[in-house]
């Protein structure tokens, strides 16, 4: 078993705790309201525009007999910088007030997540960055190819609301071909471990972030009706 299949099957359990968190299923299903839709841009933004600082961080972290991989981080951060910026332009398009998201907190879960990031590369072991990568792209690319194009008629929002979501889907789907390769190429069984940890603490800290965001309210009336 390469060791990309192994990441996989590892994180098993925390992909499919994050996946059936109630708003991704209606999201899945394309129900989403405007609010949660800007909900989601919101913390997307506190997290994405962390990326290359992190890949950065990463990148002047990495040993020597990592030299490979520090040259795939710096093509990572040419492809990454500035998708932050496209969040705001959308939140715009969605009506929002992209300064205020700007100059706002992130929820507590991005928070923590930005934060173990950050002390894994300075304090434990900067591979495990890696693990970021898995979760943010692989469930970008369900978002974008099974959700973005229902969401957006659902809500009646031009196509300039979807640049950073919709762009992500047929990206990251050549990030995670590549990222696949590169996983495949760790030996070190300290870095791979790694990666594995940090993978399963950023599932669940992205499932606690999509739990704090507000529900379609179709989505609300058919579970009250389910109740009765």
């Amino acid at each position: 078993m390469s060791f990309f299949e192994h990441l996989q099957q590892a994180t098993a359990d925390e992909r499919a705790a994050l996946f059936g968190v109630p708003v991704i299923r209606d999201a899945l299903g394309g129900a989403v309201s405007l609010e949660g839709y800007v909900a989601f841009l919101t913390q997307a933004y506190h997290h994405v525009r962390h990326t290359v600082p992190l890949m950065m961080a990463c990148g002047a972290k990495l040993p020597t007999r990592l030299e490979w991989l520090r040259g795939a981080v710096c093509e990572y951060i040419d492809e990454e910088y500035g998708h932050e910026q496209w969040i705001l332009n959308d939140i715009a398009a969605c009506g929002g007030d992209p300064d205020q998201v700007r100059n706002s907190r992130p929820a507590l879960p991005i928070e923590l997540m930005v934060a173990f990031l950050y002390d894994l590369i300075a304090r434990d072991n900067p591979v495990g960055l890696f693990g970021m990568v898995n979760v943010l792209e692989g469930t970008s690319i369900a978002l974008a190819t099974q959700a973005a194009g229902t969401i957006q008629k659902s809500l009646g929002l031009p196509a300039n609301a979807f640049s950073y979501l919709s762009s992500h889907g047929a990206l990251d789907q050549d990030h995670m071909a590549t990222y696949r390769g590169l996983m495949d190429r760790l030996e070190d069984a300290r870095d791979q471990e790694a990666v594995v940890h940090s993978a399963k603490v950023v599932y669940r800290l992205y499932a606690d972030m999509f739990r704090g965001l507000p529900r379609a309210e179709a989505s609300r009336s058919e579970v009250n009706h389910a109740l009765v």
